[in-house]
């Protein structure tokens, strides 16, 4: 029997980086429409929707289990290789994108490209650290990366 309070879900596998260093593998749950964009929810629209815990599905061990992660603890989530979010967002064609070197808190150091919304001579890297999102998007050469910007230590534009 079906709810008309029942909001559908998918699931979208990620792993985990924890603040102690811990990696988990698993699945978010994810709304099939967003709030803030046309299309189904994604991962960076739950992370930076809201504060505190959100439930997350263990991989493997045999019979499924949801736990709660607390937001502020998490310092990365790598996404499948196949998987680009960022280049979902609007304006990443125009965006500028700048290479950099992000040390974070768990003393993982991590490198890729960013991209800096904001308009001409306000697209350094400097302007991009000032956006307050608490989650954002570093693409490497093999998967898309969401660094939890409490976390970050250093963040250095490399050539």
């Amino acid at each position: 029997m079906s709810s008309e309070f029942r909001v559908e879900k998918h699931r979208a596998e990620a792993e985990l980086t924890l603040s102690t260093g811990t990696r988990v593998k698993g699945a978010f749950f994810l709304s099939d429409s967003s709030a803030g964009h046309v299309g189904p929810e994604r991962v960076g629209d739950l992370l930076n929707g809201e504060q505190g815990f959100f439930p997350f599905e263990l991989a493997g061990g045999g019979t499924p289990r949801t736990v709660l992660y607390n937001r502020a603890h998490v310092t990365t989530i790598a996404l499948p290789s196949h998987v680009s979010e960022a280049k979902l967002d609007p304006g990443y064609d125009v965006a500028t994108k700048r290479r950099v070197s992000i040390l974070l808190s768990t003393g993982m150091r991590v490198a890729g490209m960013v991209s800096v919304y904001r308009p001409a001579g306000h697209d350094r890297l400097s302007d991009f650290a000032h956006v307050e999102v608490p989650f954002r998007y570093l693409e490497t050469s093999d998967h898309t990366l969401i660094i939890n910007t409490s976390h970050i230590v250093e963040l250095v534009e490399i050539a």
